[in-house]
């Protein structure tokens, strides 16, 4: 009785979290389509102001390349390439110059030792062992009624918890780094600013959903090994 209460209950805590999610996640497709839509003034396309951004901060040891895909921006650090989707590397758009400043934001911090980021590339591989099995485990032992296996379960994916608050602040700041640029430098003045930073405080806020989230699902295996009882 108590573990199908528990599971119904951690359900219910679940909704929020979902509704919150496609909220984050409307509200950065929507900013997106619109800004992707504006010409910056200066006719910056992603890439130039992804290269630009790398000069400014003496960086000459971290490329600019174009990838596949929607969406798909992000800085390797393996490779020290910043990887621009075709719609962000070529285009000179206000939300082409948003991202791929954002991505050249975390270039500048792989390139000077920012701390939060060596923690977040640190925990990488445990996150991916967490995620994949944390949860098959936790449920395994519930179903089998093994405690060890339950707890196993949930330690593995408390990491995914952690990766994703470790990874708030590496975020964050790779756009405040993006922003400064940005209005130093009058890459974008006013409206465009303006624009640019509504978009990538939406998507700064999908990372906020993504900790919710997580957080929400060690909550319902904490709570069901608790109801086992």
């Amino acid at each position: 009785m108590g573990t199908y209460f528990a599971y119904y209950l951690t359900g219910f805590i679940m909704i929020p979290v979902i509704i919150f999610s496609f909220i984050c996640q409307f509200k950065v497709n929507q900013n997106f389509k619109r800004y992707s839509a504006v010409r910056n003034s200066r006719g910056l396309t992603g890439a130039q102001a992804a290269s630009e951004v790398l000069r400014l901060n003496g960086i000459t040891d971290i490329s600019v390349k174009p990838i596949a895909g929607n969406l798909t921006d992000h800085y390797n650090p393996a490779s020290k390439e910043i990887c621009l989707s075709q719609n962000v590397f070529n285009s000179p758009s206000i939300a082409a110059v948003g991202i791929a400043c954002h991505e050249a934001g975390h270039a500048c911090q792989h390139a000077k030792g920012y701390f939060p980021l060596k923690i977040r590339n640190a925990v990488i591989p445990a996150t991916k062992f967490g995620s994949s099995l944390g949860i098959p485990l936790a449920l395994f032992g519930l179903i089998f009624n093994f405690e060890p296996l339950i707890f196993a379960g949930i330690i593995l994916y408390s990491v995914v918890a952690v990766f994703q608050l470790i990874t708030l602040p590496v975020e964050f700041n790779a756009s405040k780094r993006a922003l400064a640029v940005i209005e130093t430098n009058n890459f974008l003045s006013g409206a465009e600013y303006r624009g640019a930073k509504k978009m990538l405080t939406s998507a700064a806020l999908t990372y906020v959903a993504a900790l919710a989230s997580s957080l929400a699902t060690l909550l319902r295996l904490l709570l069901l090994a608790g109801r086992r009882k």
